[in-house]
């Protein structure tokens, strides 16, 4: 069984490389399948029965490569006349395959064929990964702060000149309009964790939310908007957060001259550089050791380490600063302030046990 699928992996993607090789090169290919078949057939149709059909075929295999064993068996004068069509042929067939294989290899059609079909199978293996939409400005520092978060995500743009110079280690280059479904799900819409999408356009930013919403229910969608009334649509069609980047850089300003020291304060527990200081959300799973437990018996608040400043019940509105009475809940969000390694060990108990 498992042999079995791997042989049709296997030739799922020669299939695939081969109908993404230059045309002229699958053009040769096909004409010298096409000399081996006519051989093969043309010496069984002129010498008769005496000659079998893997005769014609081992023959002509040697006629055409011009290796030349011998005469297989006694051929006649017709047969001689079309083994010297069939060498000639071979020989300019050939001679036109390498040199069109060799120009592929140089102006490099091959090796970005080659390059397709390995990102196309990473993308079939991710899982919980981030989907960005638009490698502008803006998407570029995206990309730029999950690399250095080390979180797997594909980067959707329809420019292709744009993309050649994408160079991160966790994103992967998709080529495409995000706004069609088969873009989306060439990226696995489906097994995505979040959609980012951050087009210049309000207009596409919005077509963009609204197909994800459908492909994925349950997908975290983050969007960009220009205009206030596109906001307002875009939670409308299913968007979790809509961001201004006017909006955003007119707080961040006077935030920068009226609380300097709250805005630093932020930036070193949201920024991944100040590594002795992070701010998480922590969701509590289905038997994990923290869920029925009160915080004080969690002893979350013992923990010199951890602080919580939050906790977002499913489907409630934010505590802030919940009591040590508080009951954890599964499904709970903890949002904790800490040092990274006392992070990890908060998440490790709030993951399920067994």
């Amino acid at each position: 069984m498992i042999g079995s699928r791997l042989l049709k992996s296997i030739q799922r993607r020669q299939r695939w490389l081969y109908l993404r090789l230059p045309w002229r090169v699958r053009v040769t290919m096909g004409f010298a399948f096409a000399l081996l078949l006519a051989g093969t057939l043309g010496y069984r149709w002129i010498e008769g029965p005496e000659w079998t059909y893997f005769d014609g075929f081992y023959f002509t295999a040697i006629t055409l490569t011009t290796i030349g064993y011998g005469e297989t068996h006694t051929l006649s004068d017709e047969g001689r006349f079309f083994t010297v069509i069939l060498a000639y042929s071979g020989v300019f067939t050939l001679a036109y395959f390498a040199s069109e294989l060799v120009r592929a290899v140089v102006s490099g059609e091959l090796r970005d064929a080659i390059g397709r079909q390995r990102m196309e199978d990473q993308l079939g293996h991710l899982h919980q990964h981030l989907i960005v939409c638009g490698f502008g400005r803006m998407g570029r520092i995206v990309c730029e702060e999950l690399d250095r978060q080390g979180r797997r995500f594909v980067m959707i743009d329809r420019q292709a000149p744009l993309l050649q110079y994408f160079e991160y280690k966790h994103g992967l280059p998709l080529i495409g309009d995000a706004t069609e479904d088969e873009v989306l799900r060439k990226a696995g819409i489906d097994r995505a964790r979040a959609l980012i999408t951050v087009v210049a356009s309000d207009a596409d930013n919005l077509y963009i939310s609204l197909s994800a919403r459908l492909l994925n229910a349950t997908l975290f969608i983050v969007a960009r908007a220009e205009e206030e009334a596109a906001g307002e649509k875009l939670k409308k069609v299913g968007v979790n957060n809509v961001i201004s980047p006017y909006l955003a850089g007119g707080h961040r300003a006077v935030q920068a001259v009226l609380r300097p020291a709250v805005l630093h304060f932020m930036e070193m527990t949201t920024r991944p550089e100040f590594v002795d200081l992070s701010m998480e959300e922590v969701q509590v799973q289905p038997n994990s050791v923290l869920a029925g437990r009160t915080l004080s018996d969690a002893q979350l608040g013992e923990n010199p380490g951890v602080i919580v400043i939050g906790l977002l019940p499913k489907g409630g509105e934010l505590l802030y600063n919940p009591s040590a009475s508080h009951v954890i809940e599964a499904l709970d969000v903890l949002l904790v302030l800490g040092k990274k390694g006392q992070l990890e060990a908060l998440e490790r108990l709030a993951a399920p046990t067994g």
